[in-house]
């Protein structure tokens, strides 16, 4: 029921426990029972309260005369409990002057009260304990009712007190209304009435959208079905009629089943809103706003979920994807999207209904206790609705309008392209003739210089056999020439005096100079030192080789003049070169200033070059042009 609607934002847990009394208080203020009023809201001095922060008290102790000092009437209209590890007990006082027709009944109005202990006197002044609230099943209440009812003695007379025990995890509204069963009767049928009428236009929205999603097969219908469906659950859960018809043994459900809701709500619509409006293409960063505030949303429902049920309770922060759907309303309705103002509208009705909500909350007490005050969020939730489904309707009519607009402009330019085709093709049909006839002139022109160039052709492939004899001559002899030099070159190194600059042009570098040491050691087969085996595989080291039956490897400085080299090869070639064809003449300082070499090193190894040419005298005298590699092996 909506009356409960401004309570629920504090109330989950709640324990009530009323005793008849024939005390008589002087300092309470007394309500009168009066079948001419309808009902009666017990306010301010009217109902007295006392925190028992340790829980510590009963119901005798409470009765007790002497404690009758500890209750102070309510500063506030609708008296709350703020603190839930305390017990707060009411008492109220009800006078009968009269005899009066038919039964009155007390109504608590927060549904969410988990617990209610109410205790009456029987016929003999015995206390007799009933249990109601919210932890129970449904069926166990006295009246088949979504609101907490309790019945009172059909012969009330004199004047009486009657206590409640209440107890609330969280913050909760003790709003106890008194009515005789008549009136409770007919505003009962009227608010299930009025409340089937909401729930019943929220389905037509829902289908309306559903034949709309059938229609144009665009998700967005989907998403505002699940919104209004989660607005009505929401609904549902929060006036009772959750608890009465769909869920009536599942308490532990209903206690969070109207956050359940409020998150799909929110979620639903924060999706719909990107896109009904186009938020990924008109707004950008709107759209990864929007995106950021699902994501938080849905962080802060899994905690309340799964960690801590009771911050369902901080419903506000549903405000926020609110304020940003309005914004976004706004902001796009601004850049010319005209399906948007409906979209608007809508919203300004659920930002009113949320802010009378608030004032509902916090300021309950200034405010009337109206049905505009009750029902003001379910009429903005209907109004809601009801524009949104036009701005809908007017979008499906701006998209067929854009629609038959572009039809007419590409039927227009089908038009004037079908006229430039002709034009065209008028043209080209001109400029065909004008082409053929040209060809055809210059067709006799082209068969007589065909004619020509045959001829030449002819000759031209006569010349092309004398060249392609010609050049495989040259190749021959260029082959030849190649060979000559290599071999003139090789001589020049053997014989000639050259530079080093020379020199290394031929033995450039360390690679070169293995090259020729592999080349002259085994210029007569490789035979193995160890195992005298004539296969090999190639070593590990440039030009080296191994033995393929003992492994043996052997490098290509082995047994030569240059083993254990300790600079580089090439220069080594040529300080051999060098004493070679200057018969040991140079001295060791012009060694070391050609070659950039320490002269005890060049001494060392010129030293080392005149022995062997001392020892192989004879073998150098008719040596020629190899002369000196007769000196590079030992």
């Amino acid at each position: 029921m909506l009356f409960a609607d401004m309570y629920r934002k504090y109330a989950i847990q709640c324990m009530v426990v009323a005793v008849l009394m024939t005390t008589t208080l002087h300092a309470q203020k007394a309500v009168v029972l009066n079948e001419k009023e309808k009902q009666h809201i017990f306010s301010y001095n009217e109902i007295e309260a006392f925190e028992d922060t340790g829980s510590i008290y009963n119901i005798q102790q409470v009765t007790d005369a002497s404690f009758s000092k500890n209750f102070k009437a309510s500063v506030e209209f609708i008296p709350k409990n703020y603190h839930y590890k305390s017990t707060y007990w009411y008492r109220i006082k009800i006078r009968n002057q009269q005899p009066t027709k038919g039964n009155w009944v007390l109504e608590f109005y927060d549904q969410t009260i988990d617990h209610i202990v109410f205790y009456t006197l029987d016929r003999n002044n015995n206390l007799v304990k009933n249990d109601y609230g919210a932890s129970l099943p449904f069926d166990k209440r006295l009246f088949y009712h979504k609101n907490f009812t309790i019945s009172l003695d059909e012969d009330v007379e004199g004047e009486h007190t009657y206590y409640f025990s209440l107890q609330s995890q969280q913050p909760s509204n003790v709003m106890i209304v008194l009515k005789p069963m008549s009136w409770f009767i007919q505003y009962g049928l009227k608010e299930y009435f009025f409340s089937g009428i909401f729930y019943g236009m929220t389905l037509v929205f829902c289908l309306y959208n559903l034949v709309m999603f059938f229609a144009i097969r665009q998700r967005k219908y989907l998403y505002y079905i699940l919104y209004n469906l989660s607005i009505g659950v929401f609904e549902m859960s929060s006036n009772g009629f959750a608890f009465q018809y769909l869920w009536p043994n599942s308490p532990g459900w209903n206690e969070i089943a109207f956050g359940v809701a409020l998150y799909v709500a929110s979620i639903c619509s924060l999706l719909f809103t990107r896109d009904f409006l186009y938020l990924k293409t008109k707004a950008p960063l709107l759209n990864r706003i929007v995106l950021w505030i699902i994501g938080l949303r849905t962080l802060f429902f899994i905690y309340c979920l799964f960690i801590n049920h009771h911050w369902f309770i901080y419903k506000f922060i549903d405000a926020v994807p609110l304020l940003v759907a309005f914004y976004a309303g706004i902001r796009i309705l601004r850049k010319g999207y005209y399906p948007a103002r409906f979209f608007v509208a809508g919203y300004f009705f659920l930002l009113l209904g949320f802010f009378i909500r608030v004032l509902k909350t916090v300021a309950s007490y200034n405010l009337p206790l109206g049905p505009i005050n009750f029902y003001s969020l379910s009429f903005c939730f209907l109004m809601e609705m009801l524009f949104v489904s036009f701005a809908i309707g007017d979008q499906v009519r701006w998209l067929k309008k854009k629609k038959d607009l572009v039809q007419k402009r590409m039927m227009e330019e089908m038009q004037l392209n079908q006229q430039l085709k002709d034009n065209l093709n008028k043209e080209l049909e001109i400029q065909v003739a004008e082409r053929t006839k040209e060809l055809v002139e210059k067709s006799a022109l082209i068969e007589n210089q065909n004619e020509e160039l045959v001829s030449v052709n002819e000759l031209l492939k006569q010349q092309a056999e004398e060249i392609s004899r010609m050049n495989a001559m040259l190749t021959e002899d260029n082959q030849e020439l190649q060979v000559n030099i290599k071999k003139v070159t090789q001589a020049r190194v053997m014989s000639a005096d050259l530079s080093f600059d020379e020199f290394a042009k031929i033995y450039p570098d360390d690679l070169a100079c293995f090259k020729f040491l592999a080349d002259l050691k085994w210029q007569n087969d490789f035979k193995c030192r160890k195992c005298a085996n004539t296969n090999f595989f190639n070593g590990h080291l440039l030009y080296s080789r191994r033995c393929s039956k003992c492994s043996y490897e052997e490098s290509a400085t082995t047994n030569t003049i240059f083993k254990n080299a300790h600079i580089p090869l090439n220069k080594a070639f040529y300080m051999v070169y060098i004493v070679y064809t200057t018969k040991g003449k140079i001295s060791s300082y012009k060694l070391s200033e050609i070659l950039s070499i320490r002269q005890s090193t060049c001494w060392s190894y010129s030293s080392k070059v005149k022995k062997l040419m001392e020892e192989r005298k004879k073998e150098l005298q008719n040596a020629g042009e190899k002369g000196w590699s007769k000196l590079v092996l030992e």
